[in-house]
């Protein structure tokens, strides 16, 4: 469900959180800053979930309480609950994963009733809502429309609700896309959804195998490396261009199931995303003449890596 960008970004973080450390820590414990990065984006995708169907149950919440009134109106007796009952809410609601999660990672001590009450007022005044509360019948495709609404026009370009995500969650910026498309599997297939396993076994596998290799083979990669930076000083390159090159390079000499064209692009990428538009360009040459070197001295010896 994650994919390796999303792998490549956090073993990237990672590395950059062991750079800054004044001594070196032990393997088991570079794997465990790893799984921190992991576990974040799981309470992530959690909270955002728990966002999601809180708005959607909001309704029976709204009955009640204008139905407490001292005189309620008619119009306040009559406020349609349809969305609270909404199938595919209560496939996500019932998966015995995201309760798990729940008791784990406690969304709701960290929501806003507020900010959720708000949007569902706003989800209210929609022409989309008032459509599906006014169809009688429940047809799948409407139920799953209505969770996905909410979601893409709602939530995601809320700008207090994402101001809200990024104090809680300083992962976001790193882990939007991947959220939105992990929820956006959820509602196609939520018995399939996994909230205990975000990543799979192979690619945790992937994940802390790519850690491991980056660290202990430094000096093999730095040999690569540092005939190609001419008249640059290592010292002085921008540490995470070179942890990106160290990844690269890596991922060129043990990693057998990676194209190296892939390799370099993806590592041109984030460097654009991460550093700056000269990085992209300058570990492109970097990684892309050591492709050459290695292909040319018949050195592409990748080894000992299960295909993902």
């Amino acid at each position: 469900m994650i994919s390796r960008r999303n792998i490549r970004v956090k073993v990237m973080q990672t590395l950059y959180s062991l750079e800054t450390l004044e001594n070196p820590v032990p393997p088991a414990d570079a794997i465990k800053l790893l799984q921190k990065q992991f576990d974040l984006s799981r309470q992530l995708v959690v909270f955002f979930t728990y966002c999601l169907t809180e708005v959607a149950r909001y309704a029976e919440t709204d009955a009640k309480n204008k139905a407490a009134k001292h005189l309620p109106s008619q119009e306040d007796l009559r406020v349609n609950t349809k969305i609270s009952g909404n199938d595919l809410l209560w496939k996500i609601l019932e998966l015995p994963t995201y309760q798990q999660a729940l008791i784990e990672d406690k969304p709701q001590l960290t929501g806003d009733p507020a900010l959720i009450r708000k949007i569902y007022i706003e989800l209210k005044a929609t022409d989309k809502y008032q459509h599906y509360i006014n169809v009688g019948s429940r047809d799948k495709r409407e139920e799953k429309q209505i969770l996905e609404f909410i979601l893409s026009d709602l939530l995601l370009p809320n700008e207090n609700f994402i101001n809200f995500i990024e104090e809680k969650f300083p992962n976001w910026d790193d882990d939007a896309d991947m959220v939105n498309l992990l929820l956006t599997n959820l509602l196609g297939k939520p018995l399939s959804f996994n909230f205990q396993e975000l990543i799979s076994p192979d690619k945790w596998e992937f994940a802390k195998e790519l850690l491991r290799t980056t660290i202990e083979k430094k000096e093999l990669a730095m040999e690569y490396i540092k005939p190609k930076l001419k008249n640059w000083d290592a010292e002085r390159i921008a540490v995470l261009d070179m942890l990106l090159m160290r990844l690269g390079v890596c991922e060129f000499l043990f990693f057998e199931t990676i194209p190296p064209k892939v390799t370099i692009n993806e590592y041109i990428d984030l460097a654009k995303e991460y550093s700056t538009q000269q990085s992209g360009q300058f570990i492109n040459g970097i990684l892309d003449s050591i492709h050459k070197d290695l292909v040319r001295e018949e050195k592409m010896h990748k080894v000992a890596f299960k295909p993902l």
